[in-house]
């Protein structure tokens, strides 16, 4: 069947060879069954790996806002009175027994962004030694390595903000190896029309873990103190083929890789300041206590794990009983997960102090960008299924830029936590999101790139 859109195809014939059998003349085999498959334990189990991850990662972004001393004399750390305070009354006292810190606005900054200046640097290395032997002790390692420094943030928070931050950064280093290594594995084990819907499984475990991790993060800090955060998760969580050279000067010139570093970068803009800030912009702005913090800062990853799941089914659907391109759905589905968030994110700025808009709109801004989960966030599989943990080694190295740089900025933006101050930052973010969208509908494509095959016989997708 002729997809109905082969206008968008290019007219190299790609559209008919990115459904050629994975290897060309070669009988086709029956599918594989779902039920107790290994490749669907690996993407269940991966699942879990992430969500761990996750739950890691955020539970600072809520006891930072704990961590902070509310009546520290610092100009740069306010909240805005913009916003009635609407908190209704609780009847159990919120526990101040937890140490308090004179942090101002650009420490919180540098304390957020920490964690990226180690998980930066072990991407690419994390998907070459992938390639080579395998990702999952590489994986296994980072998990357990990013359980255990989480442990000592109480005892670094005491030494003072750069041992907190040298210990984020080392969680960074753990952790930064897991995305590549499990591309790694993917490109072995994910058949080419299950693609979609394999990897947004075992991805949408990084959602899960964040909408389970910022409501409790939030309880522990109301009923216990901040530091319980890091020793349960910490705690609780422990308790838990071969290639030749890489052809990496071919790998760097190639426009496609550019396209997903370009969409990867500009997505993660958005998604890391919401990430590490919007327990803070519900606190300062919109005046949330730290209870309802953690449970509304979840509500849009809920969205977003939902929207996952849903659009890896819908993306291998398309292809596999429709005949759409390969590069049709990348373009489609990263187009919606980029344009429709930067929509909503705009429009969060214009609401002023509506918290039920405000909220709706961060939910559905986030939810609609689990759809990129099926566009540019797998496309390295699409381009090059034997490198493909080398190549989100490279895009998550320009991808994590964000992390490091976007809480300070925001932060640096927000000295008054205004309202106009925060729809800046918003715009901002929007306009990123916009740019790696169109770039990626320009220069993407879905065909494995001649540099990839050269010793594959025909690799195609």
């Amino acid at each position: 069947m002729k997809s109905p859109v082969s206008d968008l195809a290019p007219s190299d014939g790609e559209e008919g060879s990115d459904r050629t059998p994975l290897l060309q003349r070669a009988p086709q085999a029956e599918t594989a069954p779902v039920c107790c498959s290994a490749r669907y334990n690996l993407a269940f189990l991966s699942f879990f790996g992430f969500f761990v991850l996750y739950s890691l990662r955020v539970n600072l972004s809520v006891a930072l806002v704990d961590m902070v001393d509310s009546n520290t004399t610092a100009k740069d750390n306010r909240t805005s009175y913009e916003c009635a305070e609407h908190s209704a009354p609780i009847k159990v006292l919120h526990n101040q027994t937890g140490k308090k810190y004179q942090w101002d606005a650009e420490t919180q900054g540098w304390i957020l962004g920490s964690f990226f200046y180690g998980y930066i640097i072990t991407q690419i290395p994390g998907g070459y030694v992938a390639s080579k032997s395998g990702g999952k002790l590489l994986l296994g390692f980072g998990i357990f390595g990013t359980a255990v420094f989480t442990l000592f943030t109480p005892l670094a928070a005491d030494f003072g903000v750069g041992a907190l931050v040298a210990l984020r950064a080392l969680e960074g280093l753990g952790e930064g190896v897991t995305f590549p290594a499990m591309h790694a594995m993917w490109s072995s084990w994910a058949p080419p029309l299950e693609r979609s819907k394999l990897l947004s499984i075992s991805y949408a475990g990084a959602q899960l873990g964040t909408v389970v991790a910022l409501p409790l993060s939030g309880i522990i800090c109301y009923y216990m103190n901040w530091t319980y955060v890091f020793y349960f998760f910490g705690k609780f969580i422990q308790n838990l083929s071969s290639q030749k050279s890489v052809p990496w000067i071919p790998m760097l010139k190639s426009l496609p890789l550019w396209a997903i570093v370009v969409a990867h970068f500009s997505y993660n803009w958005t998604f890391y300041t919401l990430l590490t800030l919007l327990p803070t912009y519900m606190k300062e702005v919109l005046r949330f206590n730290i209870q309802e913090n953690g449970f509304l800062s979840a509500v849009p990853y809920l969205g977003c794990w939902l929207c996952m799941i849903l659009s890896g089914q819908a993306a291998d659907n398309l292809r596999a009983r429709w005949s759409f391109s390969t590069l049709w759905v990348r373009r489609v589905f990263t187009l919606i997960g980029m344009i429709g968030p930067a929509v909503f994110l705009v429009a969060a700025g214009f609401i002023g102090c509506d918290y039920s808009l405000a909220v709706a709109f961060l939910t559905i801004s986030t939810t609609l960008g689990g759809f990129c989960s099926s566009g540019f966030s797998i496309n390295h599989l699409d381009i090059a299924p034997s490198y493909a943990g080398i190549l989100l080694g490279i895009t998550n190295t320009f991808a994590t830029i964000p992390g490091m740089i976007g809480p300070i900025i925001a932060r640096s933006l927000t000295p008054e936590n205004t309202i106009g101050e925060w729809k800046t930052v918003f715009c901002i973010a929007a306009a990123i999101n916009v740019f790696g969208a169109i770039f990626f509908t320009l220069f993407a494509k879905g065909e494995v790139q001649n540099w990839a095959v050269s010793d594959h016989r025909g690799h195609r997708n």
